[in-house]
């Protein structure tokens, strides 16, 4: 991606599981919310607002709130990978609390154009809304025993995602079977290729 330009929305994965394990995805390969206008699309297809919700209001101080939360989550989710936290995850810990006690954005159902209950919300969300919903998401994840039993780092090359394992028998090894697990399976063939070769 050129410097300067902004992130197609097709290099936003939503597939870690969890909500605050998404945030944690838009830093790999390279940084992803790299615009407020890639974080309301981030914000939006994460499922935080319904879609069609406003979000004009939004500026950069989100982006860096958001970046921000990310970087805290990404502390807190690590450490839980490690065999013990390190010194910096308690004040992580204060600071993904804190901001879990914001209200979340307050829905309500309204009619669709076909009569149907659609959800909306009453007033565009504020910052501190959302990123409180992406918290208690995180907080959630870390206190429930089952659920953090089932988080893992992808075994790609280079990768760094982490992601909920609830694949039957626990034994997903890479964050996308078609984006890690594909680079995997190449190179596992062109090894063998090389051996037959050799």
């Amino acid at each position: 991606m050129a410097l300067g330009t902004a992130t197609d929305a097709y290099e936003l994965r939503f597939d870690a599981g969890r909500i605050c394990l998404d945030l944690l995805a838009t830093t790999h390969p390279d940084e992803r919310l790299d615009s407020v206008e890639v974080l309301c699309t981030w914000i939006t297809r994460s499922g935080l607002v319904p879609s069609g919700t406003p979000l004009t209001h939004a500026d950069a101080e989100w982006l860096v709130r958001f970046r921000e939360l990310r970087g805290r989550i990404g502390q807190l989710v690590r450490g839980s990978l490690a065999p013990e936290p390190w010194p910096s995850y308690d004040i992580a810990l204060a600071q993904v609390n804190g901001l879990a006690r914001a209200a979340p954005p307050a829905p309500c159902a309204v009619r669709g154009e076909d009569g149907t209950l659609v959800r909306r919300l009453d007033h565009p969300p504020e910052c501190v809304a959302l990123l409180g919903a992406v918290a208690r998401d995180a907080l959630e994840l870390l206190t429930d025993p089952v659920a953090r039993a089932g988080l893992r780092e992808c075994e790609g090359d280079n990768c760094p995602i982490v992601y909920l394992d609830t694949s039957r028998g626990r034994r997903r090894r890479w964050c996308s079977s078609e984006v890690c697990g594909n680079r995997e399976r190449v190179a596992r063939h062109r090894r063998r290729a090389a051996l037959a070769r050799a």
